[in-house]
């Protein structure tokens, strides 16, 4: 019996430290999240270096051309692969800049419309201009969750093999076209 009551002691006791304990390996966890070392806005993506997945999109509805399949991206130089929609708010900021890749620097760029009307999505690119040289319609958002895309907007570079190499979370910025995009881009082309 009194190996049993000085047993009872410690157990209740190990009980108690149960709840710091939990707390200490949650506190860690999130300590660990925020090192200053780890880039908080940084989302890796398992895409890259990866072959694009396979798909075949047909071009928005009520529009002339072709639309986008994998195999167009393909043996056709670096390609920049843009997600977008025109109930985007970022992707109308980042538009501009898509332009002037394209007429300034001769970047083959193709688009992949998101979950989007076939209206709207002719009316935004009617109102704002059509800098692509292929447009799919990934209606379902199938296409996107292949591809591993959080949300519009995102670009990637593909290379002429078809792999993906880069993945820009959010709108492109100027910052990242001088010194990330059009770098890589380059060398990959050489």
């Amino acid at each position: 019996m009194s190996e049993t009551a000085a047993s009872a002691p410690l157990g209740r006791r190990l009980l108690y430290l149960l709840p710091l304990l939990l707390f200490a390996v949650v506190a860690g966890y999130f300590l660990w999240g925020l090192d200053s070392g780890r880039d908080p806005h940084a989302v890796p993506s398992a895409m890259i270096d990866k072959p694009v997945p396979e798909f075949d999109l047909p071009t928005i509805r009520g529009m002339t051309g072709p639309g986008l399949a994998a195999a167009d991206l393909r043996g056709q130089g670096v390609t920049l692969v843009n997600f977008f929609a025109s109930w985007c708010i970022p992707c109308r900021v980042e538009h501009p800049m898509l332009e002037k890749i394209v007429r300034d620097n001769g970047v083959r760029l193709v688009g992949i419309n998101y979950k989007n009307k076939p209206e709207e999505a002719r009316a935004w690119l009617a109102k704002l201009g059509n800098p692509y040289a292929r447009i799919g319609a990934d209606e379902s958002g199938r296409v996107a969750i292949d591809w591993g895309v959080y949300g519009v907007p995102e670009t990637f570079i593909v290379d002429n093999e078809g792999r993906i190499r880069y993945r820009q979370l959010g709108p492109l910025t100027p910052e990242a076209i001088r010194d990330t995009v059009m770098p890589l881009i380059r060398k990959l082309g050489s």
